[in-house]
């Protein structure tokens, strides 16, 4: 009985802590601010091959005032697939600005 408490007391609790975070449109790319000007396919993994995984990787870059990518972080997706995502978004190249932006992408994994 208090496991099923314990596990109903972590699932309540992570529902409230993703309730916080942001909606994002799924959408192969994604609400850019700035023009790609050499976007990277990412390597499809091939243990998700092997495993038949599939999904989205939603990913948050912090794109320099020259294009490059500064840092990016994962908001989603599945942990197999999420490193591709990072190498294929960190090699990609923004059109330069004046300034530092954030950029949403999403990538989606589909096996052949």
């Amino acid at each position: 009985m208090q496991r099923w408490t314990a596990i109903t007391c972590l699932l309540l609790f992570a529902a409230g802590m993703l309730s916080h975070l942001p909606a994002y449109a799924q959408q192969d790319q994604v609400e850019s601010r700035r023009k790609i000007v050499n976007k990277v396919v990412p390597i499809y993994p091939l243990l998700a091959q092997k495993m038949g995984i599939a999904g989205s990787v939603r990913i948050e870059a912090l794109v320099m005032p020259n294009g490059t990518v500064k840092s990016a972080v994962v908001l989603g997706g599945h942990p197999v697939l999420a490193q591709a995502a990072l190498d294929a978004v960190r090699r990609c190249k923004w059109e330069a600005a004046q300034h530092e932006t954030k950029e949403l992408f999403i990538l989606n994994f589909h096996p052949e």
